[in-house]
């Protein structure tokens, strides 16, 4: 698929930066009106919002913080009323911690990280659930979870709270989609290793790409559009009988 056609509005939260907004800018080019939700970076929204509506998608973005029900709420009401019917989810919003031992974690840290990484993503599926799947009257669609490799390579010594949260993820992905498989919805996810955005920065290690790249199978970090390529896909009818999958994206790491 590589012409753009309708494909119905799709929603990414967490799509400012890095993969959420490579998503969207692949998405509009592909057929998706999409649907933004950016924590507070409003002019990085922004931009992504013009690069969509020059790929000729209508798109919007929508400020929240997915740790906040009602600003969940608000993203996908939105959506419905300025975008039209919601076709696909991508559940991408997270965050990390400055690197550490577990000892050096402290109460609101964890609590913060888990509120936006699994209660997040759970509210956001929720919410997509109550839309897409054909028991509530819709009809049909995708979602695709962001998690990470560190879900199944713990990163011990920097931050297995953030690595716990993606392992939530990828247990959501699991049963989600098994629950929603006789509803015409499908539900994969992604696990994306070393890639080259600014989450490493907002960890405290803005070098540890430069830093560890040498050391990757592939002796580079992926980029945030090589991630976005397989999310789409995903989505897309190519992916037809594909649902629960856990697609790593790390270079052989």
């Amino acid at each position: 698929m590589t012409a753009r056609e309708d494909q119905g509005t799709l929603i990414i939260t967490g799509g400012s930066r890095g993969i959420g907004a490579a998503c969207a800018r692949l998405a509009a080019a592909r057929g998706y009106d999409v649907a933004i939700n950016y924590s507070q970076n409003e002019a990085a929204a922004n931009q992504v919002v013009a690069d969509c509506n020059a790929a000729g998608a209508h798109a919007i973005a929508v400020q929240g913080d997915v740790a906040d029900e009602n600003d969940v709420m608000k993203l996908f009401d939105r959506a419905d009323k300025d975008l039209g019917t919601i076709t696909a989810v991508i559940n991408n919003a997270g965050i990390v911690a400055a690197q550490g031992t577990i000892e050096t974690f402290d109460h609101a840290r964890m609590k913060r990280l888990l509120e936006i990484n699994v209660l997040g993503a759970l509210t956001v599926a929720r919410e997509a659930a109550r839309r897409l799947a054909k028991r509530n009257g819709g009809n049909g669609g995708a979602i695709v979870n962001v998690s990470s490799a560190a879900a199944r390579l713990g990163s011990p010594n920097e931050y297995i709270d953030y690595a716990a949260s993606k392992g939530a993820i990828d247990t959501l992905t699991i049963g989600l989609s098994k629950e929603l498989a006789g509803e015409g919805v499908r539900v994969n996810c992604v696990r994306p290793g070393i890639i080259d955005t600014d989450i490493h920065a907002l960890g405290g290690m803005p070098d540890r790409v430069e830093r560890l790249k040498d050391k990757l199978p592939m002796s580079r970090a992926g980029t945030a559009e090589e991630v976005a390529q397989p999310i789409i896909w995903l989505l897309s009818d190519e992916a037809s009988y594909i649902t629960g999958a856990l697609l790593d994206i790390a270079g052989g790491r």
